[in-house]
């Protein structure tokens, strides 16, 4: 969390000094005429640098991913410059529509007169001039329907179905904000080190937009197959699913998710494999009723029914970590610890890595229980079972008192975020270092 939080305030800062550093010394000044243009265009760049960054990252480019510390992070990040997007181009309208400065007595029209003879930052002429107007007209279209989607995305209760079609728009947009950037930034000048900077963003940014466009974010990593099988556990909320794939997989990582397309007019979803890979073709899903599409799932999947699978994703790599781990999962989150536990299960060599497993679970869910235990026991893991109603709950002083050395582990936490931030405050207290607890932030909006 810390490093995305770091990333995004290092690419405000980045923005805000090259803009800086870009401006002549009498743009500097902090004159009404300097203070608007600079207001103006620094929101509108800022407003292209944040979408920009967004949109590149939309890609899920695996070596973004490993930078940004996995893609849940990647997305919260990417959230984070949506929402930045919106409200500096909401800033930069409002420069722009500085009339309303005037008519509230903040400003008298004179005021905003650039003093003749200054020759610098805002000064240089624009070899698109004929098509301003349209640029400027594009921009302000872009800027409505930008925040109507930032708002609609925000919105949890806006349907994912409809969030996903919608959020295709945002390509769109980008690409006329683009255009808008292109035609109307040769006021400024290119050649500075904002300019400079603004190009490498369009550069790239643009065909990104036309990959997401076409639908082609994500090909290379595709793999299709069939539904082989469907179980269902906890009285029906959660469905088993194995998929038997067609076409070939790289392979996964235990802790690793999928984007899975049961439905295509639905679109993707992120589900965690629950199956360690063994290269026999299959993958499993274990998917908890938590949303209006996961509670059809029962009932509308089929063995037979096409799948597109794509990944995998994710770095909760607990997997690739030697030392001495505490797992702690809460009711579905138990979905990469069991890929993990299979695949300790099955292992030829057996592991000696010390791990504790707090696993707190639905008394309905008797079959998944009985799985956990016995792969557990297979594995060496030792497991701490919390059946609702029956034993106490995991509490960061349970998970301290039943590993004393509790400061020589690492912990890999899956499930709720309220339950998650309990269980790292508390741990933290008892003097864990908070770069030893691991949870993925899994919400992808």
């Amino acid at each position: 969390m810390k490093r995305i939080k770091w990333i995004f305030l290092l690419l405000m800062v980045l923005g805000t000094m090259l803009y800086w550093v870009s401006l002549t010394d009498i743009e500097r000044t902090f004159a009404p005429w300097a203070l608007r243009k600079s207001l103006l265009y620094y929101t509108g760049i800022m407003s292209f640098v944040a979408m920009s960054v967004g949109v590149i990252l939309a890609l899920r480019l695996r070596a973004v991913e490993y930078c940004v510390g996995g893609l849940d992070k990647h997305y919260r990040l990417h959230k984070w410059l949506g929402i930045a997007a919106a409200l500096f181009a909401l800033a930069h309208w409002l420069s722009k529509k500085y009339k309303w400065l005037i008519e509230l007595g903040l400003y008298e029209r004179k005021d905003f007169a650039t003093p003749s003879g200054t020759i610098g930052f805002f000064q240089h002429s624009n070899f698109f001039n004929p098509l301003e107007d349209l640029a400027e007209d594009m921009g302000e279209w872009a800027l409505y329907v930008l925040l109507v989607l930032a708002v609609l995305a925000l919105w949890k209760k806006f349907p994912y179905r409809y969030f996903f079609k919608t959020h295709r728009v945002l390509a769109v947009i980008y690409l006329m904000l683009a255009f808008h950037t292109l035609i109307l930034f040769g006021k400024i000048d290119w050649l500075t080190p904002i300019g400079i900077w603004v190009g490498v963003l369009l550069t790239i940014g643009i065909p990104a937009a036309f990959i997401s466009l076409f639908q082609r974010i994500g090909a290379s990593h595709r793999a299709s197959g069939q539904i082989s099988q469907i179980l269902l556990h906890e009285d029906g909320k959660v469905t088993e699913v194995k998929v038997r794939l067609s076409t070939p997989w790289e392979g996964h990582r235990e802790g690793q998710f999928a984007f899975v397309t049961f439905d295509t007019r639905e679109g993707h979803h992120p589900f965690t494999l629950s199956s360690s890979w063994k290269g026999d073709a299959t993958l499993t899903f274990h998917i908890k009723q938590l949303g209006d599409y996961t509670r059809t799932l029962n009932h509308a999947l089929h063995v037979g029914d096409l799948v597109t699978v794509e990944g995998p994703y994710g770095r909760f790599d607990f997997a690739s970590h030697t030392g001495p781990q505490i797992w702690i999962a809460g009711g579905i989150g138990i979905t990469p610890f069991l890929s993990r536990l299979e695949a300790l299960a099955h292992d030829p060599h057996p592991s000696q890595q010390s791990i504790s497993l707090f696993y707190s679970a639905r008394a309905s869910d008797h079959a998944l229980v009985e799985r956990v235990t016995s792969l557990a026991q297979q594995a060496g893991v030792t497991l701490h079972l919390s059946i609702s109603g029956k034993n106490p709950a995991v509490t960061a002083q349970s998970v301290f008192e039943n590993v004393p050395d509790l400061l020589k582990h690492t912990v890999w936490f899956c499930g709720s975020t309220g339950f998650g931030e309990a269980i790292k405050r508390g741990l933290l207290k008892k003097g864990l270092p908070s770069r030893r607890f691991h949870q993925e932030l899994f919400e992808m909006r």
